[in-house]
């Protein structure tokens, strides 16, 4: 079926025709809502079977569910005539097999290249899905040099009754009939066999393709597929160092692993794997890959004595344009083995021997510290409420903490190894110059420096520097910071300003958008800044090399040092330079409710990793974000018809259905336009966008929404202030709400006399819309809230540090209800929405809590340094 240019498929529009193959078309085509371009894939030869197409849309739903950086994106699925397609990300490159017909991979890149497939198999097999047809024509190299796996979940799928001979001897060989899925060669023994088949057959696929790579031939490959399969079962593959000499052991030991015969002899998982390779002995990758003609041209050149300048100058020439020499981790070694969370945003500190961070226990946040050699983590007291590190000083006789990055936060110095905090400053981030006599702090809107007791206080820049501490060079010359680029950090930049106070800039203007860095810290030499960076739900560390004269090769734009499966936050360079502390974290929750009877929380919707669950009036339906990658899913009541709604790169927040049950309102975030409110159906379609505001909620005949609407300063990251609106849904019209300037936190409309927001302390009051007046209904400080499903209640939360509880408020008298205590329930904290633990309501009133089920430990990531 080809489509022509101009054909619309829904809101995309086709713009040519890109290729076609076994599984069918592929068009470029336009995205007419999000404005931006995509990838049309037609399955022209799927059968037209209802059971077939069904199951198709299951698969690739399942695959959309995936977001990671080394997997297609895909955005849509949906039909065309009766032909099935696929909705992608647009990628501009080519496959691995168009690069393994021009000879085998330097080892260093096919290694490159083999971490960041093993990543993207680890977080599709965490989800539960196997690809079942890895091969070099489903993995594709962008531009700049990534790695995509395509076809996710489609290969049981596309199977056309080929014979099993028909393309035995082709690279492109398709997938087998009946059972046996897979492509010849690239197959794991029990596909073979016809058995089901697991991720472990994933590891097997992966590990021919790696053999590939590094051999520039197929692992197995015979003349036809029965010799071929006949192989996979009993013959190993010619060893790999007979036919590339170079190989290292440990890369040898590898793959070998990955074709072991039998599932259970392989990596137990695609994580293992990738660590694996990451911890490879960079002696061993640096050395590989070196050609043998450079070494006969300077033997040659060698014995021309008349020419030495000449040879000089070539070596120089050679050296120039050779690749500059990159940072790399060797390996990782974890520190701590407590369990306990390390909730972001953290920093940590250390003395050379012991590193310092803060983590929860029993709700309460603590400070710790661990040996750098790893071991028992020691609490420490400071007498602080939710103390934070921040910073050691250079004679490593005090930390600097703080208890927050609130209005009322205080930097204090607390003595090593024993004794009382001192507060300095009215802060929630600083930082020690290395002089050790000066400090430089955020309040906020602003940065400042003073003495090393608070003293002498005067402002250095007007910049926002809430979301991290500063740092400061070495040197003490320059002072960098992570600056918010919007009301609510979505978007971040790295800034950098003189310890004068003069010439702040962006760091990074220009440097894969939108800008998401996090914080970072100098190298103590000075030559590397190692930073954290967001990206598709995960944060890696990168390293951003300082210019060092004429002579310097390193390379110009940030290096990537890590790619998964961990995240990483608090990244912190050792005093000895070998080594970076770090926080590593998994993050993954499980929705619970309280049963009163048991009193007890128990798993609820099959305890789905997922936050923002809201169900409606009726109880008939539910929606929720998936977490940690904040996207919108709706289902029936009990887990059924479920489907996703929206698609990455939008962000969504704070979901609310409509009181007839057909749509839902919700906050997102858009690269190219920030923050908004936005409507959809709740069968699926198009996205529409309402207003430029934030937490919108409906109101109970469905016709406006209530939202908050913030107005931008004429400062970077500031604002004036913000206020209520009514927005009606048809025109587009807006209402502000008047006195609504000191109350505009978290609006709800559950009753059509009374909308519900938070003020100052996070006080909730009730505004009536006809008589325009307000009235206390909770008084502070309230963390979350939600109505109830029936709109008889507000659910909430206090969370002080001594009893967290959550409460409900009946609306119809003001009568407040306890209904548990929290203080021994580890839920998740969402960095995404400023760290809240969001809280929601059952049909029959039970209370619903995500529980943090995240990996959060401190390691030590050994790095060589060029």
């Amino acid at each position: 079926m080809t489509l022509l240019s101009g054909t619309r498929l829904g809101p995309y529009e086709i713009l040519a025709l890109l290729g076609a193959g076994g599984m069918g078309e592929v068009y470029r085509a336009r995205d007419s809502q999000l404005g931006r371009d995509v990838a049309i894939k037609v399955l022209a030869n799927l059968s037209l079977d209802p059971g077939r197409l069904h199951r198709f849309e299951q698969e690739a739903r399942a695959a959309a569910a995936l977001n990671h950086p080394n997997i297609l994106t895909v955005h849509q699925v949906g039909s065309h005539e009766g032909a099935p397609y696929l909705v992608s990300e647009l990628l501009e490159g080519e496959t691995l097999r168009e690069q393994l017909r021009r000879g085998r991979l330097p080892i260093p890149k096919a290694i490159e290249y083999a971490v960041q497939i093993a990543r993207g198999l680890a977080a599709a097999h965490e989800k539960g899905i196997i690809h079942r047809d890895l091969k070099p024509e489903n993995l594709f190299i962008t531009r700049d040099g990534r790695v995509k796996i395509l076809d996710f979940g489609l290969a049981k799928l596309t199977q056309t009754g080929q014979t099993a001979e028909s393309n035995a001897g082709t690279l492109t060989a398709g997938t087998e009939p009946g059972v046996v899925l897979g492509t010849v060669g690239y197959m794991s023994p029990e596909q073979v066999r016809g058995l089901g088949s697991d991720h472990h057959a994933d590891i097997f696929a992966f590990g021919a393709v790696l053999y590939e790579l590094l051999a520039g031939t197929r692992a197995f490959q015979k003349p036809t597929s029965a010799e071929t399969m006949t192989a996979i079962l009993n013959d190993d593959p010619p060893s790999i160092s007979q036919l590339t000499p170079n190989v290292p052991p440990a890369v040898q030991r590898v793959l070998h692993r990955c074709l072991e015969k039998e599932p259970e002899r392989r990596f137990q998982s695609a994580s293992d794997l990738a660590f694996a390779l990451e911890a490879l002995s960079d002696s061993g990758v640096s050395a590989m890959g070196a050609d043998a003609a450079p070494q006969k041209s300077r033997a040659m050149l060698g014995w021309i004595a008349a020419i030495g300048v000449a040879v000089i100058a070539v070596l120089l020439v050679t050296w120039w344009r050779s690749p500059a020499v990159a940072p790399q981790v060797e390996s990782v070694v974890q520190l701590t083995h407590d369990g306990e969370p390390k909730p972001a945003p953290a920093s940590m500190a250390s003395d050379g021997s012991r590193v310092y961070f803060e983590e929860r226990r029993e709700g309460i946040l603590t400070l710790a510290e661990v040996s750098v050699a790893g071991g028992e983590t020691l609490p420490i007291t400071t007498g602080l409420v939710n103390p934070q590190v921040l910073d050691i000083s250079p004679d490593l006789s005090a930390l600097l903490i703080t208890n927050g990055m609130f209005e009322d936060s205080v930097v204090a110095s607390l003595p090593l190894p024993a004794g009382q905090p001192r507060k300095l400053v009215k802060a929630g981030s600083a930082a020690y110059f290395p002089d050790g006599q000066h400090i430089v702090y955020c309040d906020g809107a602003a940065m400042f420096t003073a003495q090393r007791d608070g003293s002498n206080a005067r402002k250095l820049a007007e910049l926002p520097c809430f979301s991290s501490s500063p740092s400061i060079s070495p040197d003490g010359s320059r002072i960098r910071l992570i600056v918010p680029n919007d009301f609510l950090g979505n978007s971040t930049s790295l800034w950098e300003v003189r310890s004068d106070g003069t010439q702040s800039h962006p760091v990074l203007p220009h440097w894969r958008q939108p800008p998401l860095e996090l914080g970072g810290k100098w190298t103590p030499d000075g030559r590397f800044f190692v930073f954290e960076r967001l990206e598709a739900g995960r944060a890696d560390l990168w390293a951003l090399p300082e210019k060092h004269g004429f002579f310097s090769r390193s390379p110009a734009e940030p290096v990537r040092l890590t790619n998964g499966p961990l995240s990483y936050q608090a990244a912190l360079p050792s005093r000895d330079g070998t080594k970076i502390f770090v926080i590593g974290y998994q993050n993954h929750g499980e929705l619970i409710r309280y049963d009163s009877v048991s009193r007890k929380f128990l798993p609820t919707l099959g305890g789905i990793s997922a936050t923002d669950v809201m169900y409606s009036a009726d109880g008939q339906w539910v929606v929720y974000l998936s977490y940690p990658d904040h996207t919108l899913w709706r289902s029936r009541a009990d887990g059924s018809e479920r489907m996703q709604l929206t698609y990455p790169p939008m962000l969504v927040r704070y979901p609310h259905i409509s009181l007839d049950g057909t749509k839902v309102t919700f906050e997102a975030w858009l690269p190219e336009k920030g923050n908004g409110a936005y409507i959809e159906d709740m069968l699926g379609g198009e996205v529409k966008y309402v207003a430029d505001g934030i937490g919108p909620s409906w109101s109970p005949d469905g016709k406006s929404l209530v939202l908050t609407l913030r107005i931008p300063g004429e400062k970077l990251g500031e604002f004036r202030g913000e206020q209520l609106a009514i927005v009606d849904v048809a025109s587009g019209k807006i209402l502000t709400i008047p006195g609504s300037e000191s109350k505009s936190t978290g609006p709800y409309w559950p009753l059509p006399g009374m909308i519900v927001a938070a003020g100052e302390h996070s006080t909730l009051y009730s505004y009536n819309p006809t008589t325009q007046a307000w009235s206390l209904l909770v008084d502070g400080p309230v963390d979350n809230w939600i109505p109830s499903p029936d709109s008889k209640y507000i659910y909430f939360t206090k969370e002080t540090a001594e009893n967290p509880a959550a409460m409900r408020v009946r609306l119809a008298d003001g009568k407040i209800e306890p209904i548990v205590s929290l203080k021994n329930v580890r839920r998740v904290a969402d960095p995404t929405v400023l760290g809240e633990s969001s809280i929601g309501v059952a049909p029959d009133g039970s209370l619903l809590l995500t529980r943090d089920l995240s990996s959060q430990e401190v390691y030590a990531l050994s790095v060589k340094w060029p």
